[in-house]
């Protein structure tokens, strides 16, 4: 069982920076891909970003490719996603997601952590 808890999340201008951070539990944490996901009111979940077990590899959705970035360090087995120029569409709950190599679908999620745009 992996747990995972994220932080970083708060209320920020349109413009401003965050860095949402993912904690992961285990000694697995460098065999898993990782994702970041958020999801608005009212709106269905998104797959913001994404990030390979190495970290040589990443996606990152056309909605926030630019704005984002999604990093990882295996030896402190946290995963980032650093936001940068937000905007208020940018306004979500965002949780962070953990799958395993033989796994189709995302294992392990995190609570979420809010993060809150203003104009």
């Amino acid at each position: 069982q992996v747990q995972l808890v994220e932080s970083g999340g708060g209320l920020v201008q349109a413009g401003g920076s965050l860095r949402l951070s993912c904690a992961a539990s285990g000694r697995a944490f460098s065999t898993y891909s990782m994702g970041w996901f958020r999801q608005a009111p009212g709106k269905e979940r998104e797959l913001v970003a994404v990030i390979s077990a190495s970290g040589s590899a990443t996606f990152h959705a056309d909605s926030v490719k630019g704005r984002f970035t999604i990093s990882r360090d295996n030896a402190k087995n946290t995963v980032y996603l650093q936001m940068n120029s937000l905007k208020p569409e940018d306004t979500a709950v965002y949780n962070c997601a953990a799958r395993r190599p033989v796994s189709a679908t995302y294992d392990y999620w995190g609570q979420g952590t809010q993060v809150t745009v203003s104009s």
